[in-house]
């Protein structure tokens, strides 16, 4: 690991080094080997990383380009309209067995109107009877804890405008809520699923690391 093959070796008077975080170059005999070991490891999965995401990023457009293709050879050929009207797509083989689903979701933002409308559920909460009100609290908690991006959770908030309850200050926070919901764009997502027979439960074919 010390012979000046590492990929990140800058040859200086024909010895190699290795420059550290701080910017520093460091004779790579200098370096102890874990850290040598850890560096070669590191580089070496994000080097197949790299590759791996360009492979996604083409077989995505690849993929895109081939949905948009039927669509139009279909419109031409046969006067067929493919896809719903907010572009939503599924696609079949003709065994039923392979699935290609095109989605389109709307990206979602909130307006101020979401504050007062948390005043409103807190006050709520508030006057009701604390142990009556448990499981509410527990999700107003999780609709209003924002995430790393300082979003909110959408699903639980969804789950909140679904909650049967008549009082006035409750029915005007859900207003709120409702008020503050801005589309302000949309995302295609395409999913890709598979099953034995015709007959038999769909099985998503994934290409996300995280959920592999």
């Amino acid at each position: 690991m010390s012979d000046g093959t590492h990929p990140a070796a800058i040859d200086v008077g024909g010895k190699p080094y290795l420059r550290d975080a701080k910017g520093n170059l460091v004779p790579m005999a200098a370096v102890k080997p874990a850290d040598l070991l850890m560096d070669e490891t590191v580089r070496g999965i994000l080097d197949a990383a790299r590759q791996m995401s360009a492979a996604i990023a083409t077989f995505k457009a690849m993929s895109f380009e081939k949905v948009g293709a039927l669509q139009s050879l279909l419109a031409q050929e046969y006067g067929a309209t493919l896809g719903g009207k907010k572009g939503n797509i599924t696609l079949l083989t003709f065994d039923g067995c392979e699935k290609v689903q095109v989605a389109v979701a709307d990206v979602i933002e909130f307006g101020p109107e979401l504050q007062a409308a948390k005043v409103l559920i807190d006050e709520c909460l508030t006057d009701w009877s604390s142990d009556s009100r448990v499981e509410l609290q527990s999700l107003v908690n999780r609709v209003f804890a924002v995430d790393k991006e300082g979003q909110i959770n959408r699903a639980e908030l969804f789950m909140l405008l679904r909650v049967d309850i008549n009082d006035p200050r409750w029915l005007r926070a859900m207003d709120a809520i409702r008020d503050s919901i801005r589309v302000v764009g949309a995302r295609t997502y395409m999913r890709f699923y598979q099953r034995a027979t015709p007959d038999a439960g769909w099985q998503g074919v994934t290409i996300d690391m995280a959920s592999a």
